[in-house]
């Protein structure tokens, strides 16, 4: 590594802390009659506050001691909706739904008891919201002024997205039972209120035993029912005929993420074939309103779109692109100038921002994709850095990336890949890793150095990989099955698939069966794919960042492999985060984080000269 530009003025300014004091994110965007709503995190303390927009101003509205995140599915999402003369939320500390006005007055409690709940919906003086309660998961409607809950579905293993028409004649949500994820097989449901104001029996308007993943129903100004499905090969919109569903004019591309967290918005139909969305294309996001048999495209210079809203005059979205994180943007539809009202500062001036390249090449028998970030500098042939995701049916996105840029500024190349199971390519892309897990995943990713190397873009000799959670357990799997990779970081990964079978939570409690196969059947295939039971194949440094507080991986994997590793003799160290779950959010441990699996490689790399 060319240590002089390692070590340079402008890679030492932008330091940990400044990537991380970037990372605020933006979620939830509501538009009602009071304006416009969001939530917002900031890395400085970890919380998530709603923030108003109205008359050209922002303001917060969460006082201190409460932030806005809601738990359900441990994952969440779905965190607040607007109520008549306010906003209800989800208290991150109690999981607890609290109302409040737009005057500034303390949150009053609406709700109380060990339940938690996400997904809210506001509908005719009440929140719709998804229930969870010692593993049992139910709809349910409750009272927005005196609390009263009623029932409105129970009996499936998952709910999501509950829906009132705006007459409040129908309501629609999505439905499945284990051992389906929501990106594999679900159900759209739909019940017709009676006369008497009760609701008559649900029937399933599609996925009824089909492998089928339908998400984001909505309703029109007119009743008409419509959602995602995934049943043309990517999740896109199709709305309700008279016996059926029919697919509304679209491009042959996914329209949404897998629905990990509640609460997604990625289009709204606007009536007949007309709506507003958000799809991708080569990975990167694109924005366009259908109508009148036309497209007119929104995108602009940005590359990903989230949380849609519209009124006659603007359109809304949490947005990035390549050289701005995350912002709450409005677009005017006519002239399409895009104000951003909050968030979208870079970090680094555009000049030494390093920028995306659409990666596509072969691996194994298929082909896999991702983003391929240049070293910032002179350096030749640099070192190169692969950022596995978690999920691992998750995705990255061509976006400005602090963590990203941070290694760029030190003179590393980084490859941000979507290996094959990734979403944003389709139904038959993401169902690769079917049995799949731990092979497809780890070939995708010692194949990009191949391939970059080849291409004289990196030093294939000094590659590393590093990854989070399900990314964690791919670089393991990398470092103990094949010599590609000089050393790794695990940031919380999975080393034992059947630990974490026996300790995950009900959401992913039969995602391994999927990924890898039964537990108890396919025994030979589990022990194949275990890293923890193939630590003495390892032969390179490895570090891992743990929070102690973390109920998906649970700390004692990270310390069944630190110890296997050392009992082999391999330069392993560990950081544990007293304070931190599944993914580190307060901005210290993630600094913290950073820096030191940046001085990690850069151990190795001098051990190595």
């Amino acid at each position: 590594m060319n240590e002089t530009h390692a070590s340079s003025p402008k890679a030492e300014a932008f330091s940990a802390a400044r990537a991380v004091a970037a990372g605020i994110d933006f979620a939830e965007l509501r538009l009602g009659a009071s304006g416009l709503f969001w939530n917002e995190y900031r890395p400085e303390d970890g919380a998530c506050r709603l923030w108003h927009w109205r008359d050209n101003q922002a303001r917060c509205l969460t006082p201190q001691g409460f932030s806005v995140r809601s738990r359900v599915y441990e994952y969440g999402g779905g965190a607040f909706c607007l109520g008549d003369d306010g906003v209800v939320f989800v208290n991150e500390t109690d999981q607890q739904l609290y109302r409040q006005s737009l005057q500034g007055e303390t949150p009053v409690a609406l709700t109380s008891g060990e339940c938690r709940f996400g997904d809210l919906q506001f509908a005719a003086g009440q929140v719709l919201a998804v229930e969870e309660h010692n593993d049992r998961h139910r709809l349910v409607a409750i009272d927005a002024g005196n609390g009263k809950r009623q029932l409105l579905a129970e009996g499936a293993d998952f709910y999501a997205a509950p829906t009132l028409s705006p007459d409040g004649q129908r309501l629609a949500w999505i439905e499945w039972d284990r051992p389906h994820q929501p990106w594999t097989s679900t159900r759209l449901m739909l019940a017709e209120r009676l006369a008497d104001g009760r609701w008559d029996d649900p029937r399933c308007v599609a996925g009824d035993g089909a492998q089928e993943s339908l998400q984001q129903p909505r309703f029109d100004e007119s009743g008409r029912l419509y959602c995602l499905t995934d049943r043309g090969g990517y999740w896109q919109p199709w709305g309700e005929t008279q016996d059926s569903l029919q697919a509304l004019p679209c491009a042959a591309a996914d329209h949404a993420p897998a629905p990990w967290q509640l609460g997604g918005c990625t289009w709204l139909p606007l009536g007949g074939d007309s709506w507003l969305g958000s799809w991708t294309q080569d990975g990167f996001g694109r924005l366009g309103l259908q109508a009148k048999g036309s497209q007119q495209d929104f995108s602009g210079n940005y590359s990903r779109f989230r949380n849609l809203a519209l009124d006659e005059r603007f359109i809304y979205a949490i947005a990035a692109s390549p050289i701005s994180p995350s912002a709450v943007i409005a677009i005017e539809r006519r002239s399409q100038q895009v104000s951003v009202l909050a968030g979208g500062v870079a970090p680094l001036p555009p000049e030494r921002i390093s920028h995306p390249q659409t990666l596509r090449y072969p691996s194994g028998q298929g082909e896999a994709h991702g983003f391929f970030y240049p070293a910032m500098g002179d350096t030749e042939r640099p070192p190169l850095v692969v950022f596995i995701h978690g999920g691992p049916t998750s995705a990255c996105y061509p976006i400005l990336d602090p963590r990203i840029q941070y290694w760029a500024q030190r003179g590393f190349a980084v490859a941000d890949l979507n290996y094959r199971g990734s979403s944003g390519y389709g139904r038959e892309y993401r169902q690769a890793l079917h049995l799949s897990w731990g092979e497809v995943d780890v070939q995708d990713a010692c194949a990009v150095v191949a391939y970059l190397a080849r291409q004289g873009l990196v030093d294939g000799e000094r590659a590393f990989i590093r990854g989070g959670s399900a990314g964690g357990y791919t670089t393991l799997c990398a470092l103990a099955f094949a010599d590609v990779f000089r050393a790794g970081a695990s940031l919380y990964g999975v080393s034992d698939p059947v630990a974490l079978a026996r300790a995950t939570h009900k959401f992913e409690g039969d995602y391994l069966d999927w990924l890898i196969g039964d537990p108890e059947q396919d025994a030979e295939r589990y022990r194949a794919r275990t890293p923890l039971l193939h630590a003495g194949n390892i032969r390179v440094p490895v570090i891992f960042f743990q929070g102690e507080l973390d109920a998906v991986v649970v700390p004692q994997q990270t310390r069944d492999m630190l110890k296997a590793l050392r009992d082999k003799g391999i330069a392993a160290q560990a950081h544990y985060y007293p304070d931190e779950r599944h993914g580190f959010r307060k901005a210290a441990n993630q600094a913290h984080a950073l820096e030191q699996e940046w001085l990690f490689y850069r151990q190795v790399m001098e051990q190595e000269n």
